[in-house]
């Protein structure tokens, strides 16, 4: 069948839309490499670090909440612009602060900014790509989360080992090599909102304003035929209709429509498997358990490494195998490794400040069974989430389900990252054992709840909604 869309353009606009990913990954792992530093060098205690370290991610539920109402309002690229300015602020901040108030503040800012993204890349990027390529285009969104993810741990670690090999010390201009880690993230911030400049609007926000000249000029520069006849698809699918908002998602399922649910939990799955304690504290994880600061940051860099390459082949298979089969795939599998690292955790003896001790054999146990836990979590839940929550709402509620659905992440990802510290301090495996438990309930709800769109156009996704209305 031949192509009737410009493949190289398709691919330059949703590489730079997922830029705001990139971001998303960069400032939410940042903080791993800085926690053990700001840790000492402000006498915080372990819950009053989860608080700093999460702060960010009520931001981001904030920001994700209210990026859904700003982009039907202003459009998807001004949007993406604030998203850009939000994270230069809090890189500025977050490496000159003043005390524990005013971090607590730039990290809440900086989560802002990663709440916009996380909505608006998969919002634009669903809204531009064609149906044959959405999944691997949508799965660009998360590759870029681990890319930022990865490329935080490679240059907090050249940041360490050019400081003495301690976050503590300092580094160029007298600065201590922490503050250096925050800096850092100027520069992609420039270059994103520089790209973002770039990037025409939505098509179909210009439609829902009734631009559809400009639209079908945005259209011709994607599609090889006559916009015409695709203007008036998404013109009659969005017939009647308004700007989404809040009130268009209630439903008689406890307040909201079943559709919405599935998105919502969905996004709580993705974090209740503990993933983001993953990144966030995977330093303190290793350091704790005997690995020296250095190791530790090894131990992490290998796994930002793991999560690059199994999200490369998510993108070669989201389209080719769908959207659910990985998911499945992707539960069973996490449920054997992380049932294996709360073992491990959970048998390990116990030194003298209660943290479990991994040597002779244990300890290569530990990092083989974390490392294939990101593999199958980045294979699949990772970015098939993604890409399910912004194609899988029809055209008259997407803004509005978006924003909640990646709000209850947010949500979910603080519940995780504010709780993780306290838990693993009585017990890793405990910790684990609760990530194991929802791993296993994601399955039946994949199975049950979770209606396929591998190659629906997003102007037929009122059809799939009928039949999550039946299956919920």
């Amino acid at each position: 069948m031949q192509k009737d869309y410009r493949t190289g353009r398709v691919v330059g606009l949703a590489t730079t839309a997922a830029l705001g990913g990139f971001l998303f990954g960069y400032d939410s792992a940042v903080i791993n490499g800085a926690a053990s530093a700001i840790k000492s060098t402000f006498g915080l205690g372990s819950f009053a670090l989860g608080f700093v370290v999460s702060i960010a991610l009520v931001g981001s539920a904030i920001g994700a909440w209210f990026a859904g109402y700003f982009a039907d309002r202003y459009g998807r690229q001004p949007v993406m612009l604030l998203a850009a300015l939000l994270f230069m602020l809090s890189a500025i901040g977050q490496a000159f602060p003043f005390g524990v108030p005013d971090l607590v503040i730039w990290r809440f800012i900086g989560g802002a900014g990663i709440g916009v993204a996380s909505v608006m890349a998969p919002m634009y990027i669903a809204e531009i790509a064609p149906a044959q390529m959405r999944g691997k285009m949508a799965s660009l969104q998360q590759f870029a989360i681990v890319i930022g993810i990865f490329a935080t741990g490679l240059i907090n670690w050249v940041i360490l080992n050019a400081a003495g090999g301690k976050a503590t010390n300092d580094w160029l201009f007298g600065l201590p090599a922490w503050q250096w880690m925050f800096l850092s993230m100027t520069i992609p911030a420039a270059i994103y909102g520089l790209l973002a400049l770039r990037l025409p609007e939505s098509p179909r926000f210009l439609i829902q304003r009734g631009e559809y000249d400009e639209a079908k000029a945005v259209l011709r520069q994607i599609y090889l035929v006559d916009p015409d006849a695709r203007v008036e698809d998404i013109k009659n699918s969005m017939d009647g209709e308004h700007r989404s908002s809040m009130k268009d998602l209630r439903g008689n399922r406890f307040g909201l429509l079943p559709l919405v649910w599935i998105g919502i939990l969905l996004s709580a799955f993705q974090q209740f498997v503990g993933i983001n304690a993953v990144f966030y504290y995977s330093n303190t994880i290793w350091e704790s358990v005997g690995f020296t600061e250095d190791q530790a940051f090894q131990t992490s860099l290998i796994t930002t490494g793991v999560n690059v390459a199994f999200t490369i082949v998510a993108i070669a298979l989201v389209d080719r195998i769908g959207r659910k089969p990985l998911l499945i795939v992707g539960s069973i599998g996490m449920v054997a490794t992380l049932s294996l690292l709360t073992y491990v955790f959970g048998t390990a003896p116990i030194d003298a400040a209660g943290n479990p001790v991994l040597a002779n054999g244990p300890d290569i146990v530990a990092v083989i069974a974390f490392n294939v836990y990101v593999a199958f979590f980045a294979a699949t839940w990772g970015p098939v989430v993604w890409v399910l929550l912004g194609e899988m709402f029809p055209n008259r509620i997407r803004a509005a389900a978006l924003a909640l659905a990646a709000s209850a992440q947010w949500a979910a990802n603080f519940i995780v990252s504010t709780a993780f510290p306290p838990i693993a301090g009585k017990s890793l495996g405990l910790a684990y054992g609760i990530f194991t438990v929802f791993a296993v309930l994601s399955i039946p709800f994949v199975m049950r709840k979770l209606r396929e769109t591998k190659g629906v156009e997003l102007e037929d996704m009122d059809d799939l909604e009928s039949s999550s209305l039946k299956a919920a």
